[in-house]
C-alpha cells in the first residue's frame, strides 16, 4: 500500500509537471523559447508545450504599436526655436532579434526617434518644416527604420502632429503674408488698369471716326446715371462745340508759333 501511495504521488507530480508545461499564445503573440539559457525556437500562435524547469519563454506582441513622441524644443537651420511633436507606428517583424539584440525595444525605438526628429528639424529652415512636412516625415521614417531594422522592428509611418512657433515669429509671418497679399493686389490692379487703358484707347479710336457712336455712348451714360433716383444735373455739350473749341485752340497755337 505504501509503494502504491508513493507511485501514485510520483504519477500525480508527473501529471502536474506535464500540465504546467502547456502554454497558449494568442494569434498576435509569439513566444521566444530559451532552453537552459540559450535561444531554442519561436512558438505560437496556438498551444505548445515547454519542458518544465528546462525551457523558459518570453512573449512579444507583433501588432502595430503607436508611440507618441513628446514635444521637442529644437532650433531650425535658420536659427528659429520651435516645438515639434510627432507620432510613430512600428511593429515587430523578427521576435528573436527584438528580444535578444536590444534590452528594451520600446524604449530604444522611442529614444532614437526623438533624437532623429531633433536632428532632422535642425537640417531644415522654418519654411521647409511648415511647407514640406510629407517629405520630412518620409525622410524621418527611413532614418529610424534603417536604425531599428537590426532589432527586428519595422517602422511603418512617422507623422509630425504639430509645430509650435514663437508668438513673435507668428506676428512676423503674418506681416510678411499681408505684405505679399498687398503686393499681389497691387500687381493685379496695375495689370487691370493697363488692360483697361488699352481697351479705352481702342474704343476712342473707333468712336473718333464715327460721331454717331459717340452720341450713342453719351445716351448710354445718361441711362446708367438715371437708374438711381438722384438729383444729379447733367449738361450735355454738342460734339460740334467740342470740335469748334479744339479748332480754335489749334488756330491760336499755330498763330503763336508763326509769330
Amino acid at each position: 500500500m505504501i509503494i502504491l501511495s508513493v507511485l501514485g504521488g510520483i504519477l500525480l507530480i508527473l501529471v502536474l509537471l506535464v500540465l504546467s508545461g502547456i502554454c497558449v499564445a494568442q494569434e498576435y503573440q509569439r513566444s521566444i523559447i530559451f532552453k537552459l539559457g540559450r535561444f531554442d525556437s519561436i512558438k505560437g500562435p496556438g498551444i505548445y508545450w515547454l519542458i518544465p524547469f528546462i525551457e523558459k519563454q518570453q512573449r512579444v506582441d507583433i501588432r502595430t504599436k503607436t508611440v507618441d513622441l513628446e514635444q521637442q524644443e529644437t532650433i531650425t537651420k535658420d536659427s528659429v526655436t520651435i516645438k515639434v511633436n510627432a507620432v510613430l507606428w512600428f511593429k515587430i517583424v523578427n521576435p528573436e532579434s527584438a528580444i535578444i539584440k536590444v534590452a528594451d525595444f520600446n524604449k530604444a525605438v522611442y529614444q532614437f526617434s526623438v533624437t532623429a526628429l531633433r536632428n532632422i528639424i535642425g537640417q531644415h529652415t522654418l519654411d521647409e518644416v511648415l511647407r514640406e512636412r510629407e517629405q520630412i516625415n518620409s525622410t524621418l521614417q527611413k532614418i529610424v527604420d534603417a536604425a531599428t531594422e537590426p532589432w527586428g522592428i519595422k517602422i511603418e509611418m512617422v507623422e509630425m502632429k504639430d509645430v509650435e512657433i514663437p508668438e513673435a515669429m507668428q506676428r512676423a509671418m503674418a506681416r510678411e503674408a499681408e505684405a505679399i497679399r498687398e503686393k499681389r493686389a497691387r500687381i493685379v490692379k496695375a495689370e487691370a488698369e493697363l488692360e483697361a487703358s488699352i481697351k479705352l484707347t481702342q474704343g476712342a479710336k473707333e468712336m473718333e471716326g464715327s460721331p454717331i457712336a459717340l452720341e450713342l455712348r453719351r445716351m448710354q451714360m445718361l441711362s446708367e446715371i438715371g437708374i438711381d433716383n438722384n438729383t444729379t444735373t447733367v449738361i450735355l455739350m454738342p460734339t460740334e462745340f467740342t470740335n469748334a473749341a479744339k479748332s480754335f485752340t489749334d488756330l491760336v497755337a499755330s498763330k503763336k508759333n508763326a509769330s
